[in-house]
């Protein structure tokens, strides 16, 4: 974009929101016809706090989840939309909990839960990374655990 340009120099020329409700896409022209652009608006959850296996706290961060997730699996989903759906989810089971404060292996867990049910292979993965695997036995019993389900 021109160097000075502000969103309050464009105007919507279409706006569509997420089949969940929780996201604004606004397709924006700046007002002298020059630029296009898309915009995002996300509701704002309260905040949550994520206290880590290492005994530090920090504040969940949606955007950490999703390069973790796609980092790890994201070669296993067709679309980066995917990846973002198995994120929505886990943020959306994180805030049902209803708590302040959650611990880093309840977010695994929930991104476990979600690729379980997705993409088995990438649930594979995740597992083998989240758990920290250590042999091929690990590999085979939650794929003998999998195959039962």
């Amino acid at each position: 974009m021109a160097k000075g340009f502000r969103i309050g120099d464009s105007k919507v020329v279409e706006s569509r929101e997420s089949p969940d409700g929780m996201l604004i896409r606004r397709r924006r022209v700046s007002l002298d016809g020059k630029h296009r652009f898309t915009t995002y608006e996300r509701v704002e959850k309260p905040a949550l706090i994520v206290n880590k296996r290492s005994g530090t706290q920090e504040l969940f961060d949606r955007d950490k989840l999703l390069a973790a997730t796609r980092r790890s699996v994201g070669k296993f989903f067709d679309s980066e939309l995917a990846v973002e759906e198995v994120v929505n989810q886990v943020e959306d089971m994180l805030y049902d909990m209803g708590l302040a404060e959650v611990p880093s292996v309840a977010i695994g867990e929930a991104v476990l839960d979600v690729l379980s049910e997705v993409n088995e292979v990438a649930f594979v993965r995740f597992a083998s990374v989240f758990r920290e695997f250590k042999s091929l036995d690990e590999f085979e019993k939650i794929i003998r655990e999998r195959r039962k389900k």
